[in-house]
């Protein structure tokens, strides 16, 4: 019976290190975000809001085609155009579908959406910025910057935007006050926009 309750605890502590060495391994396979996609339905036109109204640059611009695209997109007769666009240290993909085309976001699409999404891009100076969407005239998605209350004690304070692109996808431009930090490690709102 010893040597029984023995092999059980070995079992265990073996199985209990395998876990441990798993999740270990499973942590190091995924290391971060390389970039952000998007479909746009004008390559030119996003190209230009990017850069022009929201400071991005331009890094990568090519076509593809083929069947090794064909597989990874999951579409028939795919040829794409591809643009990289920088905005301090992150980057978004930009995919032109030339053929076939997609269709556009749904004109009523809203926040409570299953396929809503957003990206948010940190600002130095929320009542500049706003104004700078305002002087390109983007479309609205919310009435105008809000400020996150007090009674919201982990992000009181932040303000924030939303605004749509070209295509129709969601933006948000945020603002973190002074005395906030965005997260540890990361740049300050000063670095952006």
């Amino acid at each position: 019976m010893r040597r029984e309750a023995r092999i059980k605890i070995l079992v265990l502590v073996f199985v209990g290190v395998l876990v441990a060495v798993s999740n270990t391994a499973a942590a190091q396979i995924v290391k971060s975000v390389e970039v952000v996609g998007m479909t746009v339905s004008d390559m030119d036109r996003s190209v230009e809001f990017f850069s022009k109204v929201l400071s991005f640059e331009k890094i990568g611009d090519i076509e593809v085609q083929g069947s090794d695209y064909e597989t990874l997109q999951g579409v028939f007769g795919v040829r794409m155009r591809v643009a990289r666009m920088k905005l301090g240290d992150e980057m978004i993909e930009l995919t032109q579908y030339l053929a076939p085309e997609g269709r556009p976001i749904p004109a009523d699409w809203r926040s409570n959406d299953h396929a809503f999404q957003h990206i948010a891009i940190v600002v130095s100076d929320m009542d500049q910025a706003y104004q700078q969407l305002r002087a390109h005239k983007v479309r609205y998605a919310s009435t105008g910057p809000q400020t996150i209350p007090a009674s919201n004690k982990a992000a009181s304070g932040i303000r924030a935007f939303y605004f749509k692109d070209t295509d129709g996808h969601n933006f948000e431009i945020i603002y973190f006050p002074p005395a906030r930090e965005i997260r540890a490690g990361s740049k300050r709102a000063t670095d952006y926009f």
